[in-house]
């Protein structure tokens, strides 16, 4: 491992399981000092374990102003102030989640909640600590459904997901002078326990698995590299910006 993150301090939300779990994973890999951050506290504190002694996790419910900022102070105290902040956390409501004739308003504000306030939330203290250090960089999980109508019978997912893509721009845009980049990465499906309902419906696997053209569905392992590039001082002139990690859905 080429260790290209090794003087870097990295938060990650979701980092309990899934995309977030192996993006704080390989962070580790790569010798960033990494958080794992999660509403699950016993979780993300058992995949820091799991990782690496040197790693911390922090209990953060991203819907909740409260617990944001006093997850930020708590690293802030311990010297832990992120330079790199990924807002991965979020929701997908399967079975409730509907066409907007028939979405329930609790539905709607639920997932416009965690995943659409969480990332501002998350962003609003990660650039405060950012201006204090200098710079950073804040890395939003989006999605096809933000830029297409891949999610046409979930109406709160993908408005959740454009507000989170809309916000990426505008934060990029305020602070590319003071040092702070903002970039988006639109995974296609990918499969985790947050997708299980089609995981496990072969015909509804089958028809979003049609319409990548690589064939197959993503894993978190596709989504690494892309994540490790944004975090590093490589991508030093990249802000603003969606890097589709699709198997080209978004080029159809």
């Amino acid at each position: 491992m080429s260790e290209r993150l090794t003087t870097k301090t990295a938060l990650i939300t979701g980092a309990a399981a899934s995309i977030g779990r192996t993006i704080a994973d390989r962070f580790v890999r790569e010798g960033a000092r990494v958080v794992y951050a999660d509403r699950d506290a016993a979780g993300a504190s058992a995949a820091a374990t799991e990782a690496d002694s040197s790693a911390r996790s922090v209990a953060m419910d991203v819907s909740d102003e409260t617990s944001v900022a006093a997850g930020f102070d708590e690293l802030a105290g311990a010297g832990w102030t992120p330079d790199v902040v990924v807002v991965n956390a979020g929701v997908q409501l399967f079975g409730h989640d509907a066409e907007v004739a028939n979405l329930d308003l609790e539905v709607w504000e639920r997932t416009i909640r965690v995943n659409l306030t969480g990332a501002f939330l998350t962003t609003k203290y990660a650039v405060r600590g950012m201006l204090e250090l200098g710079g950073g960089s804040i890395i939003f999980t989006g999605s096809p459904t933000a830029v297409r109508g891949e999610g046409s019978d979930f109406t709160a997912y993908s408005s959740s997901k454009a507000g989170m893509h809309g916000l990426g721009r505008t934060v990029a845009a305020a602070y590319a002078s003071r040092g702070i980049r903002v970039n988006t990465v639109g995974p296609a499906h990918t499969e985790t326990g947050l997708v299980s309902t089609i995981v496990n419906d072969p015909e509804a696997r089958a028809a979003i698995i049609a319409r990548i053209p690589m064939g197959r569905a993503g894993a978190p392992a596709d989504l690494e590299g892309i994540y490790v590039f944004l975090a590093s001082d490589e991508s030093a002139f990249a802000t603003g910006a969606v890097f589709p990690v699709d198997g080209g859905m978004t080029t159809l």
